[in-house]
């Protein structure tokens, strides 16, 4: 098929914080594709609140530039594994990938889950080693690792031979050479033009576009985006979608096309084989949906995603709370709410349970569904989760059970702590290396049951200082043997409120979760407990009043600040009984059953 010369579509790959965005943000700068007067922010390309805050990109996001006559679409992808979805079906638009790599870190376990994936589509790549400013970068030492890691990965010859450059996205500038004096993005241009093919395309042939994303507009309603394989593409227009689903064929008229200009989104009465197209005319078109001429329906091959590795459940809010902080509170808008999200989720799986009131949702990893809850409390839901729990394979008889491949990077005098704690999670070692700046990177295989909680426990072995990473690296048999939480929790006993008496007399039984004057209830977990059992407490106890005055009773208490936890460090927390209640103002650990006689009945039976 012949070839779009004027058009380019490039997926930017990376490991979290390798400066993907930054790049984008200086691309967009250096083309011109602001005005004078345009407000230009950091991260452009990060739009989500949740991405803002966390510094990651979640959700794929599409830009455009014109350089030399040609228009580069630009698609930047996320770099956690957790949101490879967003990552599969993104590479279907793409025809050759931009890689950065840390010039300090090197290739990290997501690099190498995200490019992976692009090699598979036979995807041809450009290299930048990235913040060659750092005086920790080792650029030569990190073009080797990602030549291995090319072989590794089962990169063809041609894909091999990629083209290198060197640079700074925070500094935009890169270099065909590190002595070379470029002080902008034009080799970075050139090199994309040059070595990045324009899309295969057949504009006298049938219409065929492959729905890769959708988005929704107040005014238009749910919209489609994807690339025009072959074909070409009018305003009213008359077409047809084919349902990846059950090949249903439905027809539809197109009321609106856009293209991307810069960020914008520009509204156009045609478009051709090879553009990235947003749509409006069918409300309910779903992601895998081909959308082709109605006189030669011809589908194209939907998109293949991996399956998820943890489950959880999802119920409505039975807690005495309940009601009490969220907008959306029933059953039906749970359910709405979590089948509209898989429809656009790829990854994400939602199933009806026993009880009308639960759904098991199952998801990439603990981040991937700990967005998902963060986003629908923003949006004013109140829900209940339970922990995550892994999703066996059977083969051949066996339990296999997902596997990732963890990489840490430490101080040297803290390495032997966390190989010890890994250890007894049944981590192997696969590797380990003194780096430049003295601190010690190992890499380990290990269950993915086993690593949910450690992420908390790695903070406190470096203090908060340590860097960890992780992806899945398959299925291997089932290790026997739990590993969970090693203490017990602290529970009150009653409702009531808590008072600053009773957190000082019962300081010495462990760490809190809450602070003086907080509410409770009979069941919900207020703290952890110093040893490994549970233990029932009354938080709400006051000081009994007397006529007698004493000093003792002047002094102020002094009581240690609580525990502060984040949505990922609770979900990492919880055990099997507990649930987390999640609120669009709190956060709350309780049992799942609330009544203690209750709670030990069960616990009796259970043994």
């Amino acid at each position: 098929m012949p070839i779009k010369e004027n058009i380019r579509n490039i997926a930017i790959v990376a490991h979290v914080d390798h400066g993907k965005t930054t790049l984008i943000d200086a691309m967009l700068k250096q083309s011109g594709s602001f005005g004078d007067r345009e407000t230009i922010t950091e991260r452009v390309m990060d739009t989500n609140p949740l991405e803002k805050e966390r510094g990651i990109t979640i959700f794929s996001k599409h830009a455009s530039i014109n350089k030399n006559g040609v228009k580069i679409n630009i698609i930047d992808t996320p770099g956690h594994a957790d949101f490879g979805g967003e990552v599969e079906r993104i590479m279907q638009m793409a025809d050759g990938i931009l890689l950065l790599v840390d010039a300090a870190e090197g290739p990290l376990p997501q690099t190498k889950f995200v490019l992976k994936k692009a090699l598979a589509r036979g995807l041809k790549a450009v290299v930048l080693i990235n913040k060659i400013d750092r005086p920790d970068a080792q650029p030569h030492d990190t073009l080797d690792k990602i030549f291995d890691l090319f072989v590794a990965l089962g990169a063809s010859n041609e894909q091999l031979d990629f083209s290198v450059l060197y640079g700074s996205s925070r500094e935009g500038y890169a270099r065909i050479e590190l002595d070379n004096e470029s002080h902008d993005l034009d080799p970075l241009f050139e090199t994309l033009l040059r070595e990045i093919p324009g899309p295969e395309v057949a504009p006298d042939k049938p219409l065929q576009l492959l729905v890769t994303n959708t988005d929704h507009s107040d005014y238009l309603g749910r919209l489609a985006i994807g690339r025009i394989t072959r074909g070409t593409l009018a305003k009213s227009q008359t077409v047809a979608a084919i349902r990846h689903k059950d090949g249903q064929i439905t027809p539809f008229k197109v009321s609106m096309i856009y293209i991307h200009q810069g960020l914008k989104r520009c509204e156009v009465d045609m478009a051709e084989a090879g553009e990235v197209v947003v749509l409006a005319g069918l409300n309910d078109i779903t992601i895998g949906d081909t959308i082709v001429d109605p006189a030669e329906p011809e589908a194209l091959s939907g998109l293949t995603v991996d399956e998820p590795t943890l489950t959880m459940v999802f119920s409505i809010n039975n807690s005495p709370f309940a009601g009490r902080e969220g907008k959306y509170v029933t059953s039906r808008h749970l359910r709405d709410r979590l089948y509209k999200e898989a429809l656009t989720n790829l990854s994400l799986r939602v199933k009806d349970t026993d009880s009308t009131d639960a759904w098991k949702v199952s998801g990439r990893g603990e981040l991937h569904l700990g967005i998902l809850i963060e986003t629908m409390r923003r949006e004013g839901y109140e829900f209940q989760v339970s922990k995550p729990e892994v999703i066996p394979h059977h083969e051949d008889g066996k339990t296999l059970e997902p596997y990732e491949e963890l990489s840490i990077d430490v101080k040297s005098e803290e390495i032997g702590a966390c190989i010890e704690r890994l250890g007894s999670r049944k981590a192997e070692m696969i590797h380990m290396e003194t780096m430049p700046d003295g601190r010690t990177r190992a890499v380990f295989t290990i269950p993915s049951r086993c690593l949910l909680g450690f992420r908390t426990e790695f903070l406190t072995l470096t203090r908060g200082e340590g860097l960890i990473h992780h992806t899945v690296a398959g299925y291997q048999e089932y290790k026997s043997g739990p590993v969970g939480r090693q203490r017990g929790v602290l529970i009150a006993d009653q409702a009531g409120t808590a008072t600053g008496y009773a957190l000082f007399q019962l300081a010495d039984r462990g760490e809190y979760f809450i602070g003086a004057v907080t509410e409770v209830y009979s069941g919900m977990i207020i703290g952890e407990h110093c040893r490994d059992t549970d233990l029932t407490v009354n938080i709400a106890k006051t000081k009994q009043l007397t006529n007698m005055r004493s000093k003792a009773s002047d002094e102020s208490l002094t009581i240690a600040p609580p525990r502060r936890m984040s949505l990922e460090q609770f979900l990492e927390y919880i055990n099997e009984d507990e649930l987390l209640e999640v609120t669009p103002q709190s956060l709350r650990l309780r049992k799942k059953i609330l009544d203690p006689l209750q709670r030990k009945r069960a616990e009796r039976a259970k043994q």
